[in-house]
């Protein structure tokens, strides 16, 4: 069924004689073939979102339906790749033509001629229903990839292949169906991307991802499973927190999408994983990584469709039992591409420009989000974390994107300039962010790191009284409080020097595990309580501040990974002993 453009605008495409077509459909416009996508029908006549560059095509051109929605093709290869944002491998589109911006370019998104090492699972008889698995193929040195039975498809395994080296689109197993019919199942399968992939049921989400970064672990912690936001103006190093979650959150697998940022931060994350170690594994972050690079000089149109790309490759390696991340950077520019598609359909247009289903939009992205009970007949459990970034237009949190954002997901890192300004990295304003998962998440903690959630609560409470007191001593000055307060002041400025500030760029600082978190902020804490003591017992406040132990605190956080916490006892038996001392000369001096 074939139509004819009658209209061009920018990547939107109006063509008639489609009756045959239905919304959704994916249409190839034109003699170069390019991709798009119908986003309404009027009678025979189709509006159609244009996911290449539209310069050249005109009144008359050929518009042919395919039939098909919007889909990803899902199987071994997916991971280490990077693909567009309708899921086209970038690498293999440059080796064919030399430039990846080519149009009408046909590339599948796995490849039809690589081998991959296959072992089945299910034997002849076996009943298997949508998501039981049916083989394995080790897809990289961390990932075994699990082929399962699609969604839909329910019988007895009548044949299966012999362990060994198949393409993707060979057939690997037969299943009758109750009605008679028998299906022939290959390692690779489609699905809409628009369309959540289903489950059995949903949890909630109660076990924290560590992320190696302290201000997050220890102050907003998220769950696996759950949502989270990272606002912040130009410069404040959104990007950067997003590439520290990508490289150590303790996922199985990471999905980064880079949705409408600039090429250069695209290409650090090419250039880094590769060579960056994960410290689960061993292994180079790319073995459990996928790419969806949809860079700002690429067509607005493919914009859209890259977050439902990512999340949609995510939800198959969760039904997979796998932990998943994804992380878009950022839906700013994402529900940028929605507000020019609007505005070039003439939608009437919501708050700001933007179209008035953009916060029904934005839900459906992040509800797709969370631990679940996987498809098929073993006992699996998924999780997916969607982190998205949020760039709005000078900093400002009222604006659409940010509002529609901080009322469904569950964890909000709010990224200060003024932080950023003063060198302060990871910017995360402790005053302005929160998390709702520090309940559900406490007798996790509890169990695993006794104290933790009680020495977090005691940081929180000394920054807000540090801000409190900060007033006073714009007014009056320092010397004018008392000596327990400036002793707060004093322990506060060590919890964010010391323990909140951390280096993306030394090796032994960017990531930090739960348990060196929980002894370096005990470290801290107990200065402070140590040192209130002595005030108490006559202890001179300057000579507290003055000891050797409270200097080494300051460097406790470069000592190497593999000695810490020998190091720290030793830093907490010197600074006792030292404020001990102290406190004997003082009654002595009496």
């Amino acid at each position: 069924m074939s139509g004819r453009i009658i209209k061009v605008s920018g990547p939107l495409v109006v063509a008639d004689g489609l009756s045959d077509a239905n919304m959704a459909d994916v249409v190839r416009v034109g003699e170069q073939r390019l991709i798009g996508e119908i986003l309404n029908m009027t009678g025979d006549r189709a509006s159609i979102q244009v996911y290449e560059e539209t310069s050249g095509l005109g009144p008359g051109a050929e518009v042919a339906t395919t039939g098909a929605p919007l889909s990803v093709e899902l199987g071994p290869g997916i991971i280490e790749n990077i693909y567009d944002g309708i899921q086209r491998p970038l690498e293999e589109i440059v080796k064919k033509i030399g430039s990846n911006l080519a149009r009408g370019v046909e590339v599948p998104a796995l490849s039809r001629e690589k081998k991959w090492a296959y072992t089945p699972v299910a034997k002849v008889g076996d009943k298997v229903v949508g998501g039981d698995v049916i083989g394995t193929v080790p897809e990289t040195e961390v990932v075994l990839h699990k082929i399962m039975t699609p969604n839909g498809v329910s019988g007895t395994v009548v044949w299966t292949i012999a362990p060994g080296d198949y393409t993707v689109d060979e057939v690997v197993a037969k299943v009758k169906t109750d009605r008679g019919v028998t299906v022939e199942l290959t390692m690779v399968q489609k699905w809409p991307v628009r369309v959540g992939r289903p489950y059995k049921r949903k949890y909630n989400p109660i076990v924290p991802l560590q992320s190696g970064q302290r201000i997050i672990d220890t102050m907003f912690p998220i769950a696996k499973g759950g949502t989270a936001a990272v606002p912040g103006p130009f410069g404040s190093g959104k990007t950067v927190v997003q590439h520290q979650l990508a490289k150590w959150s303790d996922v199985d697998i990471v999905v980064y999408v880079g949705c409408g940022e600039r090429g250069n931060e695209m290409t650090d994350v090419l250039r880094e994983f590769p060579e960056l170690v994960d410290p689960r594994t061993g292994e180079s972050l790319m073995k459990r990584t996928v790419l969806i690079a949809n860079t700002s000089d690429m067509p607005v149109a493919a914009r859209e469709a890259s977050v439902y790309t990512g999340i949609t490759i995510a939800e198959y390696f969760r039904d997979m039992g796998y932990d998943v991340a994804v992380i878009a950077d950022s839906t700013s520019r994402w529900a940028e591409a929605l507000r020019e598609m609007s505005g070039r359909l003439e939608e009437m247009p919501g708050e700001e420009g933007y179209p008035a289903y953009l916060a029904s939009r934005l839900a459906q992205f992040y509800e797709r989000a969370g631990v679940v009970q996987c498809m098929g007949t073993e006992d699996r459990q998924g999780s997916l974390t969607a982190v998205g970034a949020v760039s709005p237009p000078g900093g400002d949190l009222s604006e659409p994107v940010s509002q529609g954002t901080m009322r469904i997901v569950k964890v909000f890192w709010s990224l200060d300039a003024s932080l950023a300004y003063r060198r302060h990295f990871p910017a995360i304003n402790w005053l302005n962010s929160y998390s709702l998962y520090l309940d559900t998440m406490r007798p996790w903690f509890d169990e695993h790191f006794p104290g933790f959630m009680e020495n977090r609560n005691q940081a929180m409470s000394i920054l807000q009284e540090e801000n409190e007191l900060n007033e006073i001593v714009q007014l009056v000055g320092k010397d004018s409080l008392s000596p327990n307060d400036q002793l707060t002041l004093e322990v506060a400025k060590m919890v964010r020097e010391d323990f909140l500030q951390q280096n993306a760029f030394m090796d032994v600082d960017s990531y930090s595990s739960h348990d060196r978190q929980q002894k370096l902020l005990a470290l801290i804490l107990d200065y402070g309580k140590l040192a209130r003591d002595a005030i108490g017992k006559g202890a001179e406040l300057p000579a507290l501040m003055d000891i050797p132990a409270k200097e080494q605190i300051g460097r406790a956080k470069f000592v190497e990974a593999d000695r810490y916490a020998q190091a720290y006892a030793d830093i907490a038996a010197e600074m006792e002993r030292e404020i001990a001392a102290i406190v004997e000369k003082a009654g002595a001096d009496v």
